[in-house]
């Protein structure tokens, strides 16, 4: 039989969401145990410059990341950090969260706060050279890529701000997009812009990903003239949106055609008692603000709903 350890609210990701939810939750002076899989932060672990949380004029991801964790802490949050392969409802105050490290996370109340992953372009070569030329994430390997010509493909506010980060390694940063402007805020435009180490191929896709031992090119087409061509570069960076992590979810929690989950405003999703915030969830714009909201809502709708059983 698996270890059973038993909480009052289990908060499944630790991104922003996650960590609002457990600071709530064990404010509340209940038993809440956040579960991550890598490091407390989620997205903005990966993120350089934080510019858009209220109160803070410029942050990096991991510095807030901590602050948010050691914040949490501080209440009484138990930050655990193990897979979960699988989420069950047994009963309307029974939820458990199966670990990968044969451990079974027994709540009265779940929050889910697993987020997202990278969307791929899912052509030749991408996983080939995956960790040897193509990453995901700017902020980790960008600094392998001094004084190289970077790829940055994308046109929205993460493909633009990453390309930015990366002028500061690559001798030159082109941003492939498949439309012929930029879906960015204007704000994150103008910067771009203005920045000399930054150049622009639009209208464009990328068909595969070249090299030998690591990347050194790749094959691109226009998608309006169907002219084809070969861009030689160091690496690539892909940045073209990304899916809910939804995965190790019951099949009754309902979600909209995207896959994001669907919750009411008390962030409870269509099984009681399991709630949902930040990334996951189906909503207009995902920012840190966000799941910082979504997670209070969810772990105080989590709290009430304790407390109506429980008397």
């Amino acid at each position: 039989m698996p270890e059973e350890k038993k909480y009052d609210i289990i908060i499944v990701g630790g991104g922003p969401g996650g960590m609002t939810a457990g600071m709530y939750g064990a404010r509340a002076n209940l038993k809440t145990v956040m579960i991550e899989k890598l490091q407390p932060g989620g997205q903005i672990a990966n993120t350089n410059d934080v510019e858009d949380y209220p109160g803070f004029e410029h942050i990096t991801g991991p510095e807030l990341a901590v602050k948010m964790a050691d914040h949490a802490k501080k209440f009484g949050l138990e930050i655990v950090f193990d897979e979960i392969v699988e989420v069950r409802s047994e009963s309307e105050s029974r939820k458990v969260a199966i670990g990968a490290g044969g451990v079974n996370y027994v709540g009265k109340q779940m929050v889910i706060a697993t987020g997202g992953s990278a969307t791929r372009l899912n052509v030749p070569g991408e996983d080939q050279y995956s960790g040897r030329g193509v990453s995901y994430c700017a902020i980790c390997d960008g600094a392998f890529f001094r004084d190289q010509v970077i790829a940055v493909v994308g046109g929205g506010d993460s493909a633009v701000e990453e390309a930015i980060f990366l002028t500061k390694f690559g001798s030159k940063v082109i941003v492939i997009h498949r439309r012929d402007e930029l879906r960015a805020q204007r704000v994150i435009q103008e910067r771009a812009f203005k920045n000399s180490k930054l150049e622009f191929i639009w209208d464009t896709v990328v068909e595969e990903v070249k090299g030998d031992t690591k990347v050194h090119s790749l094959a691109l087409k226009n998608v309006k003239t169907g002219a084809k061509s070969e861009l030689e570069v160091g690496g690539i960076f892909v940045f073209i949106g990304f899916h809910p992590n939804t995965q190790i979810l019951p099949d009754e929690i309902k979600k909209n055609d995207q896959g994001y989950i669907v919750t009411d405003y008390r962030m409870e999703t269509s099984i009681p008692g399991i709630y949902a915030c930040g990334d996951v969830r189906a909503q207009l714009v995902r920012q840190i603000t966000n799941a910082v909201g979504d997670g209070t809502t969810a772990a105080m709708a989590a709290v009430y709903r304790i407390e109506e059983i429980e008397g």
